[in-house]
């Protein structure tokens, strides 16, 4: 069994009845996972980042990144546990902010110096992965495939949830 770190944008619409409507968003989420098969890239309102989320918050935290944006931001604390908890959520200028930063960062700065086995010292989550001398690759896909995802959601203004299921 492995966590994996989720996400679902929201436009500010989507956040305020998030907030005021407490178990509103998980008919919500079902609703746009239905609606997901349809959609082009640039449409897609969920990303995950599979096993690769302690790694990514690890090598931002080195940095001084935002790890919120892989962390997750404000627990919604009416909402039910989604596998590891209730989600939490990132504002708008949370999330433009965080992508703005990543993306002034290359991969190859925020591992430079290390090797995967640095991240099985610290027991990142699996630590099993990091004996692997190719994980690197792993996150670095990881990395670009969020970036793109946190450019989009500034784009268009909007809210992330995070979630670990």
């Amino acid at each position: 069994m492995s966590v994996i770190g989720s996400y679902l944008r929201l436009a500010p619409a989507e956040i305020a009845r998030v907030l005021a409507e407490p178990g509103w968003v998980a008919g919500f989420k079902a609703e746009q996972a239905a609606l997901e098969r349809g959609r082009g890239p640039s449409e897609l309102r969920f990303h995950d980042t599979e096993k690769a989320w302690a790694g990514l918050a690890h090598l931002y935290a080195r940095r001084g990144l935002p790890v919120e944006v892989v962390e997750g931001g404000e627990p919604l604390p009416e909402e039910d546990d989604w596998g590891y908890g209730p989600p939490s959520l990132l504002a708008p200028e949370q999330v433009a902010d965080a992508a703005r930063r990543l993306a002034a960062v290359p991969f190859a700065e925020l591992v430079d110096g290390l090797d995967p086995t640095v991240l099985a010292a610290a027991e990142v989550y699996p630590v099993r992965m990091w004996d692997d001398p190719f994980a690197f690759e792993y996150l670095a896909a990881h990395h670009a495939d969020l970036l793109r995802y946190l450019e989009r959601a500034a784009r268009y203004r909007h809210g992330l949830l995070v979630w670990y299921s």
